[in-house]
C-alpha cells in the first residue's frame, strides 16, 4: 500500500511515475504546461538555444504570454516581445497570445482552459501558483529550468511538506479571498511557508467562488510557499466544464495524510485587511489603518483583475467621483473580462467616476508600465506585492487591499472602507 498522501504529493507522484512520494524526495516529473512572459521568455529562449534541440517538446504545451510591458512601452520592451513572437512563429506554438488576444497570463490560462485540475504546471513567473485554485500543482521556476523543460517536457522537484490552512465561518461584509490570504501572511510572515505546499480548505473556501480561490492561491508565494492548492469540488467542475482543452483529473488528500502543520481561522473575526509598506506581512485590519492619504489607486492584476473584482469596484464607484487628488487606474485581467465589463456597464461606471481603464496588462504592478509612482507618492493597490520600489520610485509606498477598499479609497482620498461613503 502506498503511504497516505496530500493532494500535492499525489500530483507530483503521478507525474513522476511513482507510486508515492514524501517530503524531501528529489524527483523528475513530466510537466503538462510551461509558461513564460515577455520578461522571462527571452531569457528562456536564449537558454533553450544553447541546449541544441530544434523543437520544443510539445508545441501545444509551451505557452508564451507577453503581458508585463505590452502594448510595448519602449524600444527595449518591443525587442523583448519581438523575440518571443518570432520564437512562437518558428515553433508554431498553439498558445501564444499577442495584443488584442492577450490577457494577464495567470488570468488568461485558466479562463481558456489551458491549465486544469491535476496538472503539473511550471512558469517563469512566481505567481504561477495561481492555478492551484483549480487543484493543479503549479509553481514558479527560473528561466533556465524553464528552458530545459521546454526542451524535454520534464523538470526536477524537491517534494515539499504541506501546511494545511482551514478557514471556517461566513465572511464579513467587504471581506474576500484577498483579505484571507493577507491575514494568513500577516500571521505567519513572508517566509512562514517557505518551500512548503499551502493546502487551503475549510467551509469558507468550499463556499468561495473561483475568483476568490484564484486570488488566494495567487499570493501563496507571498508566504514563501512552493505552491498553493485547493482540493477541487463542484465549484471547480462548474468552472472547468466546457473550458478544458485537455482531460483533467480531480485529486484529493487522503484522510490520514501527514501535514507539517495545521492552522485554523474563524473568518468572522477577519476584517478587510491592508498590507502596509514594504512587505505583504505588514498587515492591519481596516479599523486600525488610520488616516493615510493616497495619490493613486490600482484595481486589477493577476490577483484581482477578474469580473467580480471589477463589479465590486464599479458598484462602489457608481454615482460617485474619484477624489480630486487621486488617480484611479483599472486593469481587467483579459480581453474577455474587459468586454464583459463593458457589456455589464462596469467600465462606464468607472470612467464616469473619473477612473482610467487600461487594456489587459500587468501595468504598474512590477513598477514597469502604465502607472509608475514618483518619489513620495502612495498607492493603494489590489496587486500582490508592495516591496521597496515595487511600483516605481524607491521612495514611493504601496498598500495592498481588496478591490472594495481600493475603490472606496479612491473616492475618499485616503485608505478607507465603503461603509464610510
Amino acid at each position: 500500500m502506498p503511504r497516505p498522501m496530500t493532494i500535492s504529493e499525489k500530483i507530483l507522484a503521478a507525474h513522476a511515475g511513482l507510486e508515492s512520494v514524501e517530503p524531501g524526495d528529489l524527483i523528475t516529473a513530466k510537466v503538462d504546461i510551461t509558461l513564460a512572459n515577455d520578461i522571462t521568455g527571452p531569457v528562456a529562449i536564449k537558454e533553450f538555444r544553447k541546449i541544441g534541440v530544434d523543437k520544443v517538446f510539445d508545441k501545444e504545451r509551451v505557452v508564451f504570454v507577453p503581458d508585463h510591458f505590452v502594448p510595448n512601452k519602449d524600444i527595449k520592451s518591443a525587442e523583448q516581445a519581438k523575440l518571443i513572437r518570432d520564437f512562437a512563429r518558428e515553433q508554431d506554438l498553439k498558445n501564444y497570445f499577442d495584443v488584442g488576444r492577450m490577457g494577464i497570463e495567470h488570468t488568461l490560462l485558466p479562463d481558456l482552459g489551458i491549465v486544469g485540475p491535476g496538472d503539473l504546471v511550471i512558469g517563469a513567473d512566481s505567481h504561477t501558483c495561481t492555478y492551484g485554485a483549480l487543484g493543479a500543482f503549479s509553481t514558479g521556476v527560473g528561466s533556465t529550468d524553464l528552458a530545459c523543460a521546454m526542451a524535454s517536457g520534464e523538470t526536477w522537484f524537491k517534494v515539499p511538506s504541506t501546511i494545511k490552512v482551514d478557514f471556517d465561518g461566513e465572511l464579513n461584509k467587504w471581506v474576500s479571498g484577498k483579505d484571507l490570504v493577507l491575514h494568513l501572511i500577516g500571521d505567519i510572515g513572508v517566509d512562514g511557508a517557505l518551500y512548503k505546499s499551502l493546502e487551503v480548505g475549510g467551509s469558507t473556501i468550499r463556499n468561495m467562488p473561483m475568483d476568490g480561490r484564484f486570488t488566494f492561491c495567487n499570493m501563496a508565494i507571498e508566504a514563501g510557499a512552493k505552491n498553493g492548492i485547493i482540493i477541487p469540488d463542484e465549484i471547480t467542475e462548474e468552472f472547468v466544464k466546457g473550458r478544458a482543452q485537455r482531460p483533467y483529473k480531480f485529486y484529493t488528500s487522503d484522510e490520514n495524510a501527514v501535514y507539517e502543520r495545521v492552522i485554523k481561522y474563524d473568518v468572522t473575526k477577519i476584517e478587510p485587511t491592508v498590507a502596509f509598506p514594504h512587505l505583504p506581512e505588514n498587515t492591519k485590519p481596516i479599523s486600525q489603518v488610520g488616516n493615510i492619504k493616497i495619490d493613486q489607486a490600482v484595481i486589477g492584476s493577476c490577483t484581482n483583475g477578474r469580473l467580480s473584482d471589477l463589479k465590486v469596484a464599479a458598484e462602489i464607484l457608481r454615482g460617485r467621483k474619484i477624489h480630486k487628488d487621486v488617480r484611479l487606474i483599472v486593469f481587467p485581467g483579459t480581453q474577455d473580462i474587459y468586454l464583459r465589463a463593458i457589456e455589464a456597464g462596469y467600465v462606464q461606471d468607472i470612467v464616469k467616476a473619473g477612473g482610467a481603464v487600461s487594456t489587459p496588462t500587468c501595468g504598474p504592478c512590477l513598477g514597469g508600465h502604465a502607472g509608475i509612482l514618483a518619489a513620495g507618492e502612495r498607492a493603494i493597490s489590489t496587486t500582490n506585492r508592495n516591496f521597496v520600489g515595487r511600483m516605481g520610485h524607491t521612495e514611493s509606498e504601496v498598500y495592498l487591499s481588496n478591490p472594495a477598499i481600493a475603490a472606496a479609497s479612491a473616492v475618499l482620498g485616503r485608505i478607507g472602507s465603503p461603509d464610510e461613503l
